[in-house]
């Protein structure tokens, strides 16, 4: 792939979205405590950084809510609800994307090959610069989500990691950010 601006995240033009990190959906997932971590790392460097974060849930009735690791951790605690695969096709979730007047997308959550990717495909149908953190996204089969992933990054999604991310957003060391978030991810 060659450089482009889309790779380098930019913490002034950037926001998180977490997508369905749900109690009865958690507890069947492949890499499940990976993906907690790794959004929990993402949660802390976002809310330092104040980059703003939008988290969804599909259909709470069934799925539960959003496991409490990830809940407690949120600013706040306000989940777009949804029945639409694609976050972007459900009521308020654009509005909410487009009103942080932000250009990139970090996209996380559950599942890769089926809400992650119909979700990051109307993005960037959108303009958005989407960054797949794919140690902060996983489906209950391998074979989906290595399906899910190889599609994101034929439709043109950066496929990162989430120190990758983090590191990006704090661009240098030796600031208070910067040893607040490397003690943690130790």
């Amino acid at each position: 792939m060659k450089y482009t601006d889309n790779c380098i995240l930019k913490r002034s033009e950037t926001t998180l979205v977490i997508v369905d990190i749900q109690e009865k959906l958690a507890s069947v997932m492949n890499k499940r405590e990976q993906v907690i971590r790794n959004c929990l790392h993402l949660i802390e460097a976002t809310k330092l950084l104040t980059v703003p974060i939008t988290l969804t849930e599909q259909y709470p009735e069934g799925l539960g809510p959003t496991v409490s690791e990830i809940k407690n951790a949120l600013p706040s605690y306000k989940p777009i609800t949804k029945m639409s695969f694609d976050c972007c096709r459900e009521d308020g979730f654009m509005d909410q994307i487009n009103s942080s007047h932000k250009k990139q997308v970090i996209l996380s959550g559950m599942e890769a090959h089926i809400c992650v990717l119909q979700t990051c495909l109307s993005l960037l149908k959108e303009g958005f610069a989407v960054h797949i953190v794919g140690d902060a996204v996983c489906s209950r089969k391998k074979a989906d989500f290595i399906t899910g992933i190889e599609m994101l990054r034929s439709a043109g999604a950066v496929i990162t990691g989430t120190e990758t991310a983090i590191f990006q957003l704090l661009e240098k060391a030796g600031t208070d950010e910067f040893r607040e978030i490397s003690n943690r991810i130790k």
